[in-house]
């Protein structure tokens, strides 16, 4: 088994999107950084380093670095799970997912020294776990810490279709990966509004509302979920 190369119930995918969303919304209010979204991290990189704010400028790095270090992460963790059913990889990710959004909720809420960067430095590390493990659903390559890539590859399709000749819009069938698409767009944006919401209401606590999604996504995967293929 890789993390690559499972199909999973889609809407397992669309709950792991609400958690990418949750956790990247309430990060950047909590610390004014993308925890789940490199490209964001770059532009908020270069216009610390045009403003000479050098500390801000390490922050937003240090979080591109370690969102890519949880995606390597995830690879090696799948290694001894091998031949064994996806879910049980799964598991063991949100397990891990869970410990560290909890760690970095109740660091950032105990005023520690240095808390914004634990607190950064664990959610980031989360989602780019989350990004690695789950990479495919129904066949197509799917991201759940963000969407540029997801939305930009579902236009360019679109277009095609309608400026390819063939058959009028109204008379195809609908298309199961748009379908797909679009409900992780939503929950995605949908998790960004709750996990803004929930810190701006709750502080650091409010992060423990994607932990709490993530343990329902655990024990519905433990009840049978379909999430059984190996490769």
């Amino acid at each position: 088994m890789t993390p690559y190369n499972h199909q999973t119930d889609a809407w397992f995918s669309f709950g792991l999107a609400l958690v990418g969303g949750y956790g990247d919304a309430a990060g950047f209010v909590l610390a004014k950084t993308f925890t789940g979204h490199v490209t964001g991290n770059l532009v908020l990189g270069a216009i610390a380093v045009a403003g000479h704010d050098w500390r801000a400028t390490l922050g937003h790095l240090s979080a591109i670095v370690i969102f890519f270090m949880g995606v390597s992460l995830s690879v090696l963790i799948a290694r001894p799970f091998k031949g064994w059913p996806s879910a049980r990889f799964l598991r063991t990710v949100m397990g891990i997912e869970v410990i560290l959004i909890v760690a970095a909720s109740l660091v950032l809420a105990s005023d520690v020294a240095h808390g914004v960067a634990i607190f950064v430095t664990f959610v980031s590390l989360a989602l780019g776990l989350q990004n690695g493990a789950f990479r495919r659903v129904g066949g197509i390559s799917v991201h759940t810490t963000y969407l540029t890539g997801m939305i930009t590859s579902l236009i360019s399709t679109e277009t095609e279709k309608y400026t390819s000749g063939e058959a009028p819009p109204a008379m195809r069938a609908p298309d199961a990966k748009m379908r797909l698409l679009c409900g992780i767009w939503a929950a995605f944006a949908l998790g960004a509004g709750a996990g803004a919401a929930m810190v701006l209401h709750f502080r650091a606590l409010g992060m423990l509302g994607a932990a709490l999604l993530l343990a329902v996504l655990i024990v519905r995967n433990s009840r049978g979920s379909p999430m059984t293929e190996t490769s």
